[in-house]
């Protein structure tokens, strides 16, 4: 029997049919975070900063995703989740604006880097109300039918950002003769694609009844709460292990998706392949982006077929062994972008096979109590996973050169590894299959 609050939470969904905004809203999450993590790479190297220094700062930038949890209750307890998705997209289209405006600037690296990091907490932010919103906009069939959509609009944002953009700013590169200024032009157009984003969920995301300030509640309450909460996160089983996996699986990836876009840039003589910009936005942001998107529905079909355990390993071996390919590269420099797109496609392939094994075993450990609560505190480990090792990769590039450097990143990819041959004799035989 329907309850008054199931009947006002159908009223108030009917009101904005999800097809309106879930596309657009999962577009407006992922778009920043690319912008941040493979666009900056990008756009640093052809403004002629060094592998070492891109590195460094762009790495610093996965910091506001590894510390959301400590402010996600703050997102609770002030205002709806919709003033706060409405809020942070406006900040975030402030962010590509300062960027933009300050690229052809003499001080644009402390310039633009400092409205990098305002468009980074504001994305971790909107993260988290966004997929806040998403639970309570939608009803329970909704949501599982929904899941699949937002993820592909989420990696939509990823081929926009990094293959389309990426190719607009290299075409712009070349018409106007000015790199500086293409990466703003194309900054400014983010900026104006944010704010058109903004002000279509101002008035397009509905008002789901149960969007409401938490009564009762206080600050130090939830400060209480969220502590106990983040206790027990560390009082789970084989604690050792489990921080082994989340801290290792991607240990060589972390590297290589750093110095991935500069070796595809860099001149002959640095050891790269001098692809120019156009043509890397392609190649990674775009073939590399799709095999990725592929090699996660394949890896997901298996996984609901015969389980987790079965897969864990192969999953392992995909997002690691590839990387050889990168070896290969580097020694042979190959200089037709037929060979090379091949080579990104199968790397992405495998890293986009093997990631579904990190989600899935951050649903595993979340398992219990405060399963939500837990599973964006292993995000946060997820994401210092990627930043620790991401800092110093390219000083290391730079002191050993791209072929020792990749063959570095291989010998990394051992732990992660063995830390999926530990796991996978305490898995479940059905956990993850679909019953």
């Amino acid at each position: 029997m329907m309850t008054i609050r199931d009947t006002n939470h159908s009223m108030s969904v009917k009101r904005r049919n999800p097809w309106n905004w879930i596309p657009t809203l999962y577009f407006a999450e992922g778009l920043p975070y690319v912008a941040v993590m493979t666009i900056a790479v990008i756009m640093y190297k052809r403004l002629g900063l060094s592998n070492t220094e891109i590195t460094l700062y762009t790495s610093w930038l996965y910091l506001p995703w590894t510390i959301k949890p400590l402010w996600s209750p703050v997102v609770d307890l002030v205002k709806t989740k919709r003033s706060w998705i409405i809020a942070m997209q406006g900040l975030i289209a402030a962010g590509f604006a300062g960027i933009a405006f300050f690229i052809p600037t003499t001080h644009f690296v402390q310039l633009t880097l400092a409205f990098f990091w305002l468009m980074a907490f504001s994305s971790a932010t909107h993260d988290i109300a966004a997929d806040g919103f998403y639970m309570l906009g939608l009803n329970n069939k909704e949501q599982s039918f929904f899941v699949g959509i937002r993820n592909t609009f989420y990696r939509f944002a990823n081929i926009f950002g990094q293959g389309i953009l990426v190719m607009l700013a290299g075409w712009l590169e070349t018409s106007q003769g000015n790199i500086p200024l293409a990466w703003s032009i194309t900054f400014y157009l983010m900026a104006g694609l944010f704010l058109a984003l903004t002000l279509y969920h101002r008035f397009i995301l509905p008002h789901p009844d149960t969007d409401i300030k938490r009564e009762g509640l206080t600050a130090s309450k939830l400060l209480e709460d969220f502590l106990k909460t983040f206790i027990s996160f560390f009082q789970k089983k084989h604690l050792g292990l489990m921080f082994f996996f989340l801290l290792t699986y991607r240990l060589g990836e972390s590297q290589l998706a750093k110095i991935a876009s500069p070796f595809l840039l860099d001149d002959a003589e640095q050891g790269g392949l001098a692809l120019s910009t156009a043509t890397v936005g392609m190649i990674y942001g775009t073939i590399g982006v799709i095999a990725l998107l592929l090699g996660g529905i394949v890896s997901g079909f298996l996984v609901s077929r015969d389980g987790f355990k079965k897969w864990i390993l192969p999953m392992a071996l995909a997002i690691n062994l590839p990387d050889l390919l990168y070896v290969w590269m580097a020694a042979a420099t190959p200089d037709n972008p037929l060979f090379i797109s091949i080579c990104v496609a199968i790397e992405q392939l495998g890293y986009g096979f093997g990631f579904t094994a990190y989600m899935l075993y951050l649903i595993y450990i979340a398992e219990g109590e405060h399963k939500t609560a837990h599973y964006a505190i292993g995000t946060g480990f997820m994401a210092l996973g990627m930043m620790i090792p991401g800092m110093p990769a390219g000083w290391i590039q730079e002191h050993i050169g791209y072929t020792n450097f990749f063959i570095w990143v291989c010998i990394c990819t051992i732990p992660g590894i063995i830390a999926s041959l530990m796991i996978r004799n305490r898995l479940d035989d059905s956990f993850g299959k679909k019953i």
